[in-house]
């Protein structure tokens, strides 16, 4: 475990990132502050309700972000003069100096419980769990949100398009079409996490350490006044490097070219590494570019393959037959295209006044899925041997009192963990990043605990997750006192 300094994408480490967060977050505090309340202990915890892409698992990631977030939350003195600025409802001067002098004082003080990055996890269980003075908790919902939710969503893309690529290499090529620069930065952080191997995203790989690839694009070899002189060209001078696009006005003809140059290279004792192909029929091109490769003995020569990739495609070109062995994986993996968002939620769970017992909260809902969780959450996850077999939510305070709680466990082999761990205690961090090559290992091997059924693409095995006997019973109490006070 590494204790470096996490960093965001921008700004120095002591940059002020306290006003991205949406308004709402920012009246209520002010509410808390105003009615006595903010002082108030209370627990939030972020979860999703459904899993992204119709999927079996979900990748957890964004901790990293989160917790240089948090530790560097405060309000500097030009997001305290913004705030004098605003007129709301046409008031001016909406938050009273008093506030903005408490803000100006405010300093983070809460309790973070999280799963680290790489954990696989599935809806309705806690990603991280915030405890502390109300008014923090409310005020970080926002960016925590934004941090979790889509580093989460991109991570589990790259894990499934890893998936289909089935051992393949997997580089992320998204920077020209992700969602701004910091949506880039992000998602090329978040494929790696998920299992790709490099990106393209030169940046990326200064920021977060990851493997960079590249080589040229059409706008090089059209530089040229021929194909062939354009490949010869790059061999000279970059012979360390040697992948040429070859479609860029016929893919055949540009592999025969890429071959007489790959001659060249053996005979000073230097390797044609690659071809690209980035657009035709990726299944018959492939096969017959291998064909030609091979015959001219250049076996180790590797295609590479890109076009509008995503996990579908890559699994049908895999049953063609396809002779790709690296995939380039761009807009519909940075972007997630089938699926804008993970639906992430922060809810109240917990309150109390110092020193007083909790009083549980849950919010209602005509749709049970919507009706959150009470109390103070953690997870036990259950293994037999290798293998993941279910996880059961639970009380901190309450525990746990009976062992098997409907898991229909077996004896033998059986093992728990809870995945919750300490982040941060008092606004202090207590928890050593792990490196981001540590993370990626993280999530390949949680994959590997998975069952086949539920890694499947479309159609995947359901995970049991339970909640705990005596917790469900309080959730159901909270249900029937809610309605009841509705009569």
């Amino acid at each position: 475990m590494h204790t470096r300094t996490p960093h965001l994408s921008f700004g120095t480490p002591s940059s002020s990132f306290a006003l991205l967060t949406d308004l709402y977050q920012l009246t209520m505090s002010y509410g808390y502050w105003k009615s006595g309340l903010c002082f108030k202990e209370s627990v939030f915890h972020l979860f999703f309700r459904r899993p992204p892409f119709n999927g079996g698992f979900t990748v957890a990631a964004g901790l990293e972000q989160v917790m240089q977030f948090v530790e560097n939350f405060h309000f500097d003195k030009s997001d305290l003069h913004y705030l004098a600025s605003l007129k709301i409802g046409g008031k001016p001067d909406f938050f009273s100096k008093e506030f903005l002098h408490y803000l100006a004082q405010l300093k983070f003080s809460c309790h973070i419980d999280a799963v680290p990055e790489g954990t696989i996890v599935f809806p309705g269980e806690p990603l991280l769990r915030i405890q502390g003075p109300l008014i923090q908790c409310q005020i970080l919902e926002s960016c925590l949100l934004n941090l979790i939710n889509f580093s989460s969503l991109i991570a589990t893309k790259a894990a499934r398009i890893c998936l289909a690529a089935d051992g393949d290499p997997v580089i992320e090529f998204g920077l020209r079409r992700a969602q701004g620069i910091d949506g880039a930065l992000s998602a090329s952080r978040a494929a790696y996490i998920g299992g790709c191997d490099s990106t393209s995203n030169v940046l990326a790989g200064k920021l977060y350490d990851i493997p960079v690839k590249g080589t040229h694009s059409h706008s090089w070899v059209m530089a040229f006044d021929t194909e062939l002189n354009s490949f010869q060209t790059y061999a000279e001078h970059l012979p360390e490097n040697t992948v040429f696009l070859v479609d860029t006005y016929d893919s055949m003809e540009g592999v025969e070219k890429a071959i007489e140059v790959g001659k060249w290279l053996q005979a000073r004792g230097q390797k044609l590494l690659g071809i690209r192909l980035d657009s035709g029929d990726l299944a018959q091109l492939s096969i017959a570019s291998r064909h030609k490769l091979d015959e001219a003995g250049f076996a180790d020569t590797l295609i590479i393959a890109s076009n509008d990739l995503d996990e579908g495609l890559i699994s049908e070109l895999k049953r063609q037959g396809a002779k790709i062995n690296v995939w380039g994986v761009g807009t519909n993996l940075v972007t997630a295209k089938d699926q804008s968002a993970l639906d992430g939620v922060y809810k109240l769970s917990a309150i109390r006044s110092p020193g007083d017992a909790w009083t549980y909260k849950l919010k209602l809902s005509e749709q049970m899925v919507k009706v959150s969780n009470p109390g103070i959450l953690q997870i036990k996850r259950f293994s037999v041997g290798e293998i993941y077999v279910g996880d059961l939510i639970y009380d901190v305070d309450k525990g746990i009192f009976e062992a098997d709680q409907g898991l229909n466990l077996p004896k033998k082999n059986l093992t728990e963990e809870d995945l919750l761990l300490p982040i941060f205690r008092e606004g202090k961090r207590v928890y050593g990043l792990p490196s981001i090559h540590s993370i990626r290992q993280r999530t390949l091997i949680e994959l590997k605990r998975l069952t086949a059924g539920m890694k499947c693409l479309s159609n995947p095995d359901h995970y049991l997750v339970k909640m705990e006997k005596s917790l469900l019973d309080l959730k159901t109490t909270l249900i029937d006192e809610i309605q009841s006070q509705k009569k």
